[in-house]
């Protein structure tokens, strides 16, 4: 009875016992309440009866009679002052209990006909109101509650046994609505995920996709769409990784191709013609780019962050050691351009931080925007309260719609003809890394400026060589 089938016929059937109940508890109150008001009426007409006999021999054995099949010990009727003859005055009993009819309420004929139920033993009763056949006449009687209470019982039974008739027929009709509507395609759906969970690749996993308009057919609708997706990245990852273990595999080659190239560069810078010793920082520049570009094509598809070592670290000074470096490698290509780097940061303000990995995010960010046509690059510093939030702003002529589009996405976030989009997508994982976050701020034709926020306490409880 685990299966949701199950649990909604359950569910079905109670529901419709506790609606059952509360039309019963009424029904209930109204059944004693008729009762009642027809003992009154049956008094009423012993009354009227015994009122017609003219042989005064005859009217004890009337009265008895008629008592006894009214069901009661007494009754007293009258219409407004005047009374009628009474019925078995002789023999009135004690009184347990006295109810008015026409002075009753809703919730009382409620409590009073499940008083009644819960009776153990019998009451005698003087029940007042209104004759039903004609309401000028009251009539009072005193009778017996055991009556009563077996009728009301009897009722109760057939109320059970018709509610639960009727629990039976609902519950199997909804039952199988909702096996058609929901339970059937919910499996469906579920026997898909489960299809796909185990073999992602194969198309035949799909769900079946439905035209319903209701939320069950948008949700095979968007299953369908969502596995499509996956499948897709896991292709395009399944292709990255490949090309991630063959750039491993060559870069070894690689790098010792371009370490040959490199001692002839440098050969090359001692040269006495003035047009070798000007080309040699370009060739440098380029194989340094080459070294690199494969450095960074290696970390990122290893697919992981890397390992930090938390230490508080000076941001001024990290700033300006980034400086140093990318000030460097642009004045090997253009030693004459007005660079600028303004660092407005603070001496005081420290974050935890691993130094070469934050120095790479800063050189990364601020070479871009120099390959990109800036000539400064400002970094700030706002207190958040519980983090930092570095501005790092250039003069450029901004991004084009196809970077922003995909910025932080590898291989085509690139702002630059020829470039990869590394730069950005590794500078946002190593940021991630130290709990904080890298965001584009604002680009346009006066510059570009990036938000990088760090926590001012590390946001791991062990801060010392742990991947995020």
């Amino acid at each position: 009875m685990t299966g949701l089938s199950a649990r909604l016929l359950l569910l079905t059937v109670l529901f419709v016992m506790v609606a059952e109940v509360l039309i019963y508890a009424p029904s209930a109150g109204r059944f004693r309440l008729t009762f009642l008001q027809d003992q009154l009426a049956d008094a009423h007409l012993a009354v009227l009866a015994l009122s017609g006999s003219t042989e005064q021999k005859l009217r004890p054995a009337l009265e008895k009679t008629l008592l006894m099949h009214v069901g009661v010990h007494t009754v007293e009727a009258r219409l407004g002052a005047h009374f009628l003859p009474m019925l078995g005055a002789e023999n009135m009993p004690k009184i347990d209990a006295h109810f008015i009819l026409d002075t009753g309420t809703f919730f009382t004929l409620i409590w009073e006909a499940f008083v009644t139920l819960a009776q153990p033993e019998n009451r005698v009763l003087r029940v007042i109101g209104p004759s039903p056949l004609d309401h000028s006449v009251r009539v009072e009687v005193t009778m017996d509650e055991t009556p009563m209470r077996d009728a009301l019982v009897d009722y109760s039974y057939r109320i059970l046994q018709l509610s639960l008739f009727i629990s039976a027929i609902t519950a199997a009709l909804v039952y199988l609505a909702l096996q058609w509507l929901i339970v059937r395609p919910v499996g469906e759906l579920t026997r898909s995920m489960l299809r796909f969970r185990a073999t992602p690749e194969d198309e035949t996993a799909e769900p079946r996709v439905s035209r319903r308009q209701d939320e069950i057919g948008a949700a095979t609708r968007s299953l369908a769409d969502m596995q499509a997706t996956v499948r897709q990245s896991l292709a395009q990852r399944r292709h990255l990784a490949a090309l991630g273990e063959a750039v491993v595999k060559i870069n070894h080659d690689l790098r010792n191709i371009l370490s040959s190239a490199q001692l002839v560069s440098d050969r090359l810078a001692d040269s006495q013609d003035p047009r070798v010793r000007k080309a040699a920082p370009a060739l440098l520049h380029a194989i340094d780019r080459a070294v690199s570009l494969c450095s960074q094509v290696v970390l990122y598809s290893q697919a992981r962050r890397p390992s930090l070592a938390l230490e508080p670290e000076p941001l001024r000074d990290l700033v300006e050691e980034a400086g140093d470096t990318v000030l460097a490698l642009a004045e090997t290509l253009a030693p004459k351009a007005p660079w600028r780097w303004t660092n407005e940061i603070g001496a005081d303000v420290t974050v935890p931080a691993d130094r070469a990995q934050l120095l790479r995010v800063f050189e990364n960010i601020a070479r871009n925007a120099f390959e990109a046509g800036a000539t400064e690059v400002r970094f700030t510093i706002r207190d958040n309260g519980k983090t930092w939030a570095i501005g790092i702003a250039d003069n450029g002529p901004g991004l084009p719609p196809q970077a922003r589009e995909n910025l932080f996405q590898p291989f085509r976030g690139s702002a630059r003809a020829g470039g990869t989009g590394l730069g950005l997508a590794i500078a946002r994982e190593l940021v991630a890394a130290h709990g904080g976050s890298l965001r584009l701020a604002a680009t346009g034709a006066t510059g570009t400026r990036f938000i990088i926020e760090l926590p001012k306490a590390a946001w791991r409880h062990d801060r010392r060589r742990h991947s995020p």
